[in-house]
C-alpha cells in the first residue's frame, strides 16, 4: 500500500494491514522487520571523495602564490627550488586532508551522540530506543518537544499539535486527530498523520508507523537532506580573509622590491628573483588555516569526551567569553534521582523508607511502621500516583530502570510503597482521557474509568497550584472535609525549606457517562490526598563547579520550577551566591523590564518561574552586556535557547526541539561539564591566540632579514632556499605542536574575556615589532660575527639559518604561556607534542647542517660545537628578553586595573 493512502483508512484497519496491534510489537518480531526493512535513517549527505578532499587544499590564494612562485623558478632552471617549493604546498595540503579526515569523524561521532531516540510500546511495555530502530507497526508515543520519528498513523490524540513547517512551510502547529480524511487532501490537511522529522508542541499522541528512513514523507524529498558540517567559525572566517589581505600585501611588497632592485640596484633578474621568491615564501602563513582547523577539531573532540556536544561551531568561541550561567536545578545542579521521603496527609507527617526506584518500602509515623489499611488516605495517594502518571519500571539483574521522567518513576515507586500493584491498578482503572503537563499550567491530569463502572479524575502537580483546584481534602480515614488552604500552604513551605521538591496529589469522582477530560473539570472541586516531598540531593561535583564559576568571574542563576524554599536549600547546599534573596515568577510578572534587568544582577535564584520568564531572564541580563550561558530542556524553553548568547540542551532529558535550538548538548545533563565547556572554549580561543601569536611574528621575523638585505644591497644572511626549508620544517611541527596546548592553570582564574573584545590588539602588533626586532639582530648579528670570524659566506649563512630556527624554537615556549610566567618546571617541561616538534625540527636541522648530501643541495657547511652553542645563547637571550617584557607588561596590567 503507498504510503499516501493510510490517511484515508481507519486506524483499526491500518493496524490489521501492518499486522500491529496498540500494545505494540514483540521483540522478536520487531528484529525479523528491522532485518526485513533496514534501519530508519535518511540517506546520508554526498561527500566529496579522498581525491577531491586532497586536491581543494590546494584552491587557496596562498598556495596559488606559491604554486607561482614554482612554475617560474622550475622555468629559471633552479629545480631544487622548484622542488623544496612543491614539498611546502604538498605538505600543507596533506596535513590539511589528513585532519579534514579526522574532524568528519569527529563531526560523525557526534552526530551519532545526538541521534535522537523514540518512545515505542513493545512487549506490552514502554520502552525508550534509538530511532533507527523503529520498524513499520511499531507503536510510538508521542510528547511535547519531541522530533516525530518516522511517519505515523495516529491512533490516539489527546490535544495534539505538531509544527509541520520542515514540509508543509505552514508557520502554525497542526491540531491531529485519529479520524480517517474522507478523500484524498494535501499533505498539510492530513490532521490523522504525524510526518517524520515534524516536531510536537503540545499534546500527547500514539500512532503506529507506516513508513520509515526513505520512505517518509520527508525521504522523498531530496532537498532536505542533511548536509555534511564544515569545521570553521566566525573567527577562522576571518582569518581566511585577513589571509587573503596579507596575501596582497606581501605580494605588493615584494613587487616593488623586486622593481627596486633590477631598476635602482641594477641586480640580476635570477638572483633577485630567488631572493623575493624565498621572501614571499616566508612572509605567507600557509599553514595558517590548517592549524586553526586542527585547533578547533581538538576542541570539540575534546568537549564531547566531557559530554559537551557542540551542535554549532560558534559556541565554541562564544562559551569561552560566557559571564552568566543560568541553569536548571533539578538533574543539573542535582542527580534527578527522585525519591519521595516525606508523606503530609491530614494533620500528619509520615516518613517513607524504600531504596531508590524499587516499588516497596514502609510508611512511618515517628519511626513506627503503620498499618496501611488503618489509613485509606495512603492507598488513595498510591493509586492517583500509578494512574497519574505516564513513566514505567522495569526490573533488570535486581535492579530498578526507568523510562520517562524520574519524578514519575520515584511516583511509581512510591505507590508499591502504600501497597498499590501498579499493574494491577492500570489494569482496573483504564485511562480514558488525559491532560498532560504542562510548564503553564503544571499539573497533570487523568480520567480514568474501572470495571465496576466507576469513574475518577486523578491530579498532580505544583501544590500551589492544586491547591487552588481544590475544595475538600481527605482524612486519614478516607472521608472529606473542607479544605483549610492555610495549613496546607505552611506544610508545603516548611517541606521545600527542608530542601524537598513538592507534589500534591488530588482526586475528584465523577460519572461514568463522563468520557472527556477539559480543564474546565479540574479547574475547582478538587479533593486533596495530601502532598509528597521527593529528595534530590546535589550531583557530587556541583559544589566544586560552582566554587570554579565564581573563581572565573562567572556568575551562576539557578532557574527552577520549584518551590522557593526548595531552591534556597539547595543553593546553600551547593554555595551559590546570595541564597537569601529568592524572586518567584510572580515577583517577575509583576517588574517591568527596566526594574527586572536592574534585580538581575544580585539575583541568583529564580523559583517557580515558566519558561517565558527564562526568555525575560535571558534579555534583562544581556541588558547588562552580561554574555548568557542558558540552560533548558522543555519545549517551550526554545526561544530562552535560541536568544541567549550559548543555548545549552539537556541531552538526556531534553526534547529534541530544545537540543535543535541550542549551541550545545549535555550528554550527562551535568552541570560540571557545562564547566567544563566553558574551560576549554577558554582553551581553544587562547590556542588559537597562540597559534595565530606564533606564526605571523615568525613569518614577519623570517622575511624581514631578507628585505632588509635587499634594499641595503647586502649580501643575503640566508639563502632562498633556506628560507624555504625553515618556512617548510617550521610550519609543519612547530605552529601545528600549539593546537594541542593544554588548558592554563589560571584558566579558570580570568574573568571572563570582555564581548567583542579583539582577538589580537595592540599588544600584538607590539609583540610583532619586538619579536622581528629580535630575529634581525640575531640572524645579522650572528652572520656579521661569522665574517668577522673569516668564516665564509656558506658558514655565515649556514649558522645564520640555524640562528634563526633556534629563536623560533625559543619563541614558541614563550607563546605557549601568554597569561603567566614560562620559567617554571610545568612551562618548561611542555607537553609530549612540543617535544616531539622540537625533536624533528632539530633532528632536521642536524640533517641539513652535517649530511654531505643535503649540504650540497642546500649550500651548507658543518657547525662547530662552541659555534653552536653560541646559536643556542642567542635563541635563549631572545627567550629571556620576550620573557621579562611580558612579566613587566602583566605586571602594569594588574597594577592599572586595581
Amino acid at each position: 500500500m503507498e504510503t499516501k493512502t493510510w490517511y484515508l483508512r481507519s486506524y483499526e484497519n491500518t493496524l490489521s494491514e501492518l499486522d500491529s496491534a496498540p500494545q505494540g510489537l514483540s521483540t522478536s518480531e520487531a528484529e525479523i522487520r528491522a532485518a526485513r526493512f533496514g534501519p530508519n535513517s535518511l540517506p546520508k549527505a554526498e561527500r566529496r571523495g579522498p581525491i577531491m578532499r586532497f586536491l581543494v587544499h590546494f584552491h587557496n590564494v596562498l598556495i596559488y602564490v606559491l604554486l607561482g612562485s614554482a612554475v617560474i623558478t622550475l622555468l629559471l632552471g633552479h629545480l631544487i627550488d622548484t622542488a623544496v617549493i612543491l614539498a611546502v604546498v604538498i605538505v600543507n595540503a596533506l596535513i590539511g586532508f589528513i585532519q579534514e579526515g579526522k574532524a568528519e569523524k569527529a563531526m560523525d561521532a557526534i552526530n551519532r551522540m545526538l541521534s535522537p531516540n523514540a518512545s515505542v510500546l513493545r512487549d506490552g511495555g514502554r520502552h525508550t530506543i534509538p530511532a533507527e530502530q523503529l520498524v513499520p507497526g511499531d507503536i510510538v508515543l508521542l510528547e511535547p518537544g519531541d522530533r516525530v520519528p518516522a511517519d505515523l498513523r495516529l491512533i490516539k490524540a489527546h490535544g495534539l499539535q505538531i509544527q509541520e513547517a520542515i514540509l508543509t512551510g505552514e508557520s502554525l502547529p497542526v491540531e491531529k486527530q485519529t479520524a480517517a480524511i474522507q478523500q484524498e487532501v494535501p499533505l498539510g490537511d492530513r490532521s490523522c498523520m504525524a510526518f517524520g522529522g515534524t516536531l510536537v508542541t503540545s499534546g500527547q499522541g500514539t500512532g503506529v508507523v507506516t513508513a520509515i528512513a526513505g520512505a517518509t514523507e520527508i525521504g522523498l524529498i531530496s532537498g532536505l537532506l542533511s548536509t555534511v558540517e564544515t569545521l570553521t567559525t566566525p573567527l577562522v572566517a576571518q582569518m581566511a580573509i585577513f589571509s587573503k589581505w596579507l596575501t596582497a600585501m606581501i605580494l605588493t611588497v615584494a613587487s616593488l622590491i623586486l622593481a627596486f632592485g633590477i631598476v635602482i640596484q641594477q641586480q640580476a633578474f635570477d638572483t633577485l628573483f630567488m631572493a623575493v621568491v624565498g621572501l614571499t615564501v616566508a612572509a605567507i602563513p600557509e599553514g595558517l588555516p590548517a592549524v586553526l582547523t586542527i585547533t578547533l577539531a581538538i576542541g570539540v573532540q575534546t568537549m564531547a569526551r566531557r559530554n559537551a556536544i557542540v551542535r554549532r561551531l560558534p559556541a565554541i568561541e562564544t562559551i569561552g567569553s560566557v559571564s552568566v550561567i543560568c541553569t536548571d536545578k533539578t538533574g543539573t545542579l542535582t542527580r534527578n534521582e527522585m525519591n519521595i521521603t516525606t508523606v503530609v496527609i491530614q494533620h500528619r507527617l509520615l516518613t517513607v523508607d524504600g531504596e531508590g526506584y524499587t516499588p516497596s518500602g514502609t510508611v512511618h509515623i515517628d519511626e513506627t511502621a503503620i498499618n496501611q489499611e488503618d489509613h485509606p488516605v495512603l492507598t488513595a495517594m498510591g493509586r492517583t500516583a500509578a494512574l497519574c502518571n505516564d513513566s514505567a519500571l522495569h526490573e533488570k539483574e535486581k535492579n530498578w530502570d526507568i523510562e520517562g521522567d524520574p519524578m514519575e518513576a520515584a511516583l511509581l515507586a512510591f505507590s508499591g510503597r502504600t501497597g498499590i500493584d501498579r499493574h494491577a491498578e492500570q489494569g482496573l482503572w483504564a485511562r480514558t482521557d488525559t491532560i498532560p503537563f504542562d510548564a503553564k499550567h503544571r499539573f497533570m491530569a487523568t480520567l480514568n474509568h474501572n470495571h465496576e463502572g466507576k469513574a475518577a479524575i486523578f491530579v498532580k502537580g505544583a501544590p500551589e497550584q492544586i491547591l487552588a483546584m481544590c475544595s475538600h481534602e481527605s482524612t486519614q480515614s478516607g472521608d472529606t472535609v473542607p479544605i483549610d488552604q492555610d495549613r496546607w500552604h505552611r506544610s508545603s513551605t516548611d517541606l521545600a525549606a527542608r530542601g524537598l521538591r513538592v507534589l500534591a496529589l488530588a482526586t475528584r469522582e465523577v460519572r461514568p457517562q463522563h468520557l472527556s477530560l477539559e480543564m474546565t473539570d479540574v479547574t475547582d472541586g478538587l479533593t486533596l490526598l495530601g502532598l509528597v516531598g521527593l529528595m534530590d540531593p546535589p550531583r557530587a561535583g556541583a559544589i566544586t563547579a560552582v566554587a570554579e564559576c565564581h573563581q572565573a568571574g562567572i556568575q551562576v542563576k539557578m532557574i527552577t520550577g520549584d518551590h522557593a524554599g526548595t531552591a534556597a536549600a539547595i543553593a546553600r547546599q551547593i554555595g551559590l551566591e546570595n541564597p537569601d534573596k529568592v524572586l518567584t515568577g510572580v515577583d517577575l510578572d509583576q517588574m517591568t523590564d527596566a526594574d527586572l534587568a536592574s534585580a538581575v544582577v544580585d539575583t541568583d535564584i529564580f523559583a517557580r518561574t515558566s519558561p517565558e520568564h527564562k526568555l525575560r531572564l535571558v534579555m534583562a541580563l544581556q541588558a547588562q552586556g552580561k554574555v548568557v550561558a542558558m540552560t533548558g530542556d522543555g519545549v517551550n524553553d526554545a526561544p530562552a535557547l535560541k536568544r541567549a548568547n550559548v543555548g545549552i540542551a539537556m541531552g538526556q532529558k531534553g526534547s529534541e526541539a530544545a537540543k535543535e535550538a541550542a549551541e550545545l548538548v549535555l550528554a550527562d545533563d551535568n552541570f560540571a561539564s557545562i564547566v567544563a565547556a566553558v574551560r576549554e572554549g577558554r582553551t581553544v580561543y587562547d590556542n588559537i591566540k597562540k597559534v595565530i601569536s606564533w606564526t605571523l611574528p615568525t613569518n614577519v621575523g623570517e622575511a624581514m632579514p631578507i628585505v632588509i638585505a635587499l634594499l641595503l644591497g647586502m649580501a643575503l644572511p640566508i639563502t632562498a632556499i633556506q628560507i624555504l626549508w625553515v618556512n617548510l620544517i617550521t610550519a609543519v611541527t612547530l605552529g601545528i605542536a600549539l593546537a594541542f596546548e593544554p588548558t592554563e592553570q589560571n584558566t579558570m582564574r580570568r574573568p571572563p574575556r570582555p564581548q567583542g573584545a579583539p582577538l589580537l590588539g595592540g599588544t600584538w602588533v607590539w609583540q610583532i615589532l619586538l619579536l622581528c626586532s629580535l630575529f634581525v639582530c640575531g640572524v645579522f648579528g650572528i652572520y656579521t660575527y661569522a665574517i668577522e670570524r673569516g668564516y665564509n659566506i656558506a658558514m655565515a649563512q649556514t649558522m645564520a639559518m640555524n640562528t634563526l630556527v633556534v629563536m623560533e624554537i625559543f619563541s614558541l615556549f614563550f607563546v605557549r604561556n601568554i597569561y603567566g610566567t614560562s620559567l617554571t618546571w610545568r612551562a618548561v617541561r611542555g607537553t609530549k607534542v612540543i617535544w616531539i616538534a622540537v625533536f624533528l625540527v632539530t633532528l632536521a636541522q642536524f640533517s641539513i647542517t652535517y649530511v654531505s648530501a643535503l649540504q650540497a643541495i642546500f649550500n651548507t657547511e658543518p657547525v662547530s660545537v662552541t659555534d653552536g652553542l653560541l646559536i643556542v645563547a642567542i635563541g635563549l637571550a631572545v627567550f629571556v628578553i620576550l620573557e621579562i617584557e611580558k612579566q613587566l607588561r602583566l605586571k602594569l596590567s594588574r597594577t592599572g586595573s586595581r
